[in-house]
């Protein structure tokens, strides 16, 4: 009886402690702190589509604030089994050179020198989990790569057939694939890697291949991943809010609700280790070309939500174009250049960024404050939450709605409270009746 008891008193003791987190055991790169993403498409940004004529956006981009450019791939696309005229930018043909449609080798780091001059930080694609089909490793290799039962090289499935699936049962395949990793660190001194299909990739190849980054120097790595949260312990700084981001879509379409934006972070908040985050955003590159812009999955929605991804824990991206009011999918196997005329969501962008920047609540991982979400009296429609660190307070009211809204804010401490876009100053009870136009966002800060 006694030895019964003891083993029911140990796992009642055991199911009482608190679930923790993973720990982090990767540096905490010092220029994410509060770090804006930025994705270029080199392709689409200019009629030329090169690195040369790219650099003549850099004062607009550093002028709206960004800080980490996030360059789409820059290696050679394979011709075999190529999709459209131009092919995917994710069909690698040689890890080690430069799409010449983009210019050269020195192009590119002459790129990165200027931006690095300018204070920005610069990340690469990196396509570990397949190859185009004409990669010398395919000739040179074929035990590089997964093949059915008859010794063929196969896709990672057969809608991708524009590429080679590669094995990393191979030593001698992972070793090159970090050898590759290290080379542009080393040659063109970039600031780290943004990993496409991470999640299809081995996590020990990816705590090796951040341990041999990490030797030559620290940077910061974006796994294109949300369910392997140990990717998070030594390999990743940040994943993709994925669910996050179909649950702002949904939310925009009437599908779905302010409250299950709620619910999202406390079902999903315990799974980041200490100094990881999420990567929060409204468009990408897939989703432009393949599920619409933002202004077609999100209409009116677009301000409020870009707002909530600036403001929510996680570090916030902006896609080529979006401030420029981008209002078309770019197409993804062609030409089709970003039309630059409109610059009108440039300086709604540009506020977004400077309260990112400017309010240390906002910051990513542990340099900011979590989130305490704040009852209020119609939760189906309104979001409200409060950040704070140190003196630094935010409280962030949305209405997630196509109608105007009058809701009853229940706040944790009443006082005087600055709006940040319109500047004015209002004194709030701690139960603060508030109306909302469809789909308004005010942001109050306190320090």
């Amino acid at each position: 009886m006694k030895k019964l008891f003891i083993i029911i008193l140990a796992l009642i003791v055991f199911a009482c402690q608190p679930t923790t987190k993973p720990v982090a055991n990767i540096p905490f790169p010092e220029r994410a702190k509060n770090a804006v993403l930025y994705e270029v498409n080199i392709r689409q940004y200019t009629p030329e589509g090169t690195f040369k004529a790219f650099e003549a956006h850099l004062p607009r981009l550093k002028e709206l604030g960004v800080d980490i450019l996030w360059i789409m791939p820059i290696n050679p696309i394979s011709v075999k089994n190529r999709k459209g005229s131009l092919g995917s930018y994710y069909s690698v043909k040689d890890y080690k050179a430069i799409n010449p449609e983009f210019g050269t080798m020195e192009d590119f780091k002459n790129l990165v020198n200027k931006a690095h001059e300018m204070g920005f930080k610069v990340i690469i694609d990196w396509v570990a989990n397949h190859t185009g089909w004409d990669n010398q490793w395919i000739v040179d290799h074929k035990d590089w790569y997964t093949q059915d039962s008859l010794g063929n090289v196969i896709p990672p499935n057969p809608d991708w057939s524009d590429i080679a699936d590669l094995n990393f049962d191979s030593k001698h395949m992972r070793r090159a694939m970090i050898d590759a990793m290290d080379f542009w660190v080393k040659t063109a001194d970039i600031d780290g890697f943004r990993c496409d299909v991470a999640w299809g990739v081995p996590q020990d190849f990816w705590e090796a291949a951040r341990a041999s980054i990490d030797s030559i120097k620290p940077v910061y790595m974006l796994a294109e991943d949300e369910d392997h949260p140990d990717f998070l312990k030594k390999s990743f700084n940040s994943n993709y809010a994925w669910k996050l981001h179909h649950i702002l879509n949904e939310v925009a379409q009437g599908k779905k609700k302010a409250k299950d934006i709620r619910n999202y972070f406390t079902e999903n908040g315990s799974k980041y280790a200490p100094g990881s985050f999420p990567m929060l955003f409204i468009t990408n590159h897939d989703e432009n070309s393949w599920s619409g812009s933002e202004y077609e999955r999100m209409g009116e929605a677009v301000k409020a939500l870009a707002t909530l991804t600036f403001t929510l824990e996680g570090i916030p991206l902006l896609y080529s174009g979006q401030e420029a009011g981008l209002k078309k999918r770019l197409l993804f196997f062609e030409k089709d250049t970003i039309n630059w005329k409109d610059l009108s969501m440039q300086a709604f962008y540009q506020s977004l960024v400077k309260l990112k920047h400017e309010n240390h609540a906002l910051w990513n991982g542990t340099e900011g404050a979590p989130i305490v979400f704040v009852e209020n009296s119609v939760p189906d429609k309104v979001l409200a939450f409060t950040r704070e660190k140190d003196k630094n307070k935010i409280l962030a009211i949305f209405n997630l709605s196509a109608n105007p809204v009058e809701a009853t804010i229940q706040l944790p401490q009443a006082g005087d409270y600055k709006e940040y876009f319109s500047g004015e100053t209002k004194t709030f009870e701690k139960g603060v009746n508030i109306k909302l136009d469809k789909w308004a966002y005010r942001v109050f800060v306190r320090k």
